[in-house]
């Protein structure tokens, strides 16, 4: 196995769950409609993530010193959000679209962070912890609760370089496109042919406009 990931253990990881894990997760559940596989991964994901930084208190005193960019839109992203406090309101979750299930936790002052990747093998060694359990999303689900994290995840130290634009806090700066008339912030505005416009009438709209 390539030296850029690392076993949780390795990392002085590895602990056990938490007593209130299952009040986490109800919490994670609410927000996330129902429960499932992924709540229960996302939510040991976010809490390796933050222990890794040392994060004590992601919704108190640390809420404003880290970020978590997320590579996937599915159920374990809700988790992460409810655990960890970030949202894409706040900007301090970021969707990257990779369709993998791994999340990045990172310092906003050093840009230091550890990306964990959910593995593989972990889908199929539920059985080994729930054999009783037929249905096989209904095994994962309680199996994931009882599995280490060196058997669910392996991590990579990384670091993440995050524009000004893309730092919580106030827009940067807003400019009105020349074309449609719309105003775009946060510097997502493009110079192209003399003119600055939005990336829509820049480079193509993800919309068609009925009629």
């Amino acid at each position: 196995m390539s030296q850029a990931y690392y076993f949780p253990s390795e990392l002085g990881q590895n602990k056990p769950i938490p007593s209130n894990f299952e009040t986490i997760l109800e919490e994670s559940v609410r927000l996330h409609g129902h429960i499932c596989p992924g709540q229960v991964l996302g939510v040991r994901l976010s809490l390796l993530g933050l222990s890794l930084l040392g994060i004590s208190e992601p919704k108190g005193r640390d809420r404003k010193s880290f970020m978590v960019f997320v590579e996937i839109d599915r159920c374990a992203t809700d988790a992460i959000q409810s655990v960890t406090g970030c949202s894409l309101g706040k900007r301090s979750l970021r969707w990257v679209d990779l369709g993998k299930m791994a999340a990045t936790f990172v310092r906003i002052s050093s840009g230091d962070g550890y990306r964990i990747i959910a593995r593989e093998e972990s889908r199929e060694l539920a059985l080994k912890y729930c054999p009783q359990i037929e249905e096989k999303y209904a095994r994962q689900r309680e199996a994931y609760k009882l599995m280490t994290e060196d058997e669910l995840f392996l991590v990579q130290k990384v670091t993440v370089k995050i524009p000004e634009q893309d730092l919580p806090g106030r827009p940067l700066r807003r400019i009105q496109c020349a074309e449609c008339g719309e105003f775009a912030q946060d510097m997502r505005d493009v110079e192209k042919d003399g003119r600055v416009l939005c990336r829509s009438c820049a480079f193509g709209a993800y919309y068609d406009r009925a009629g």
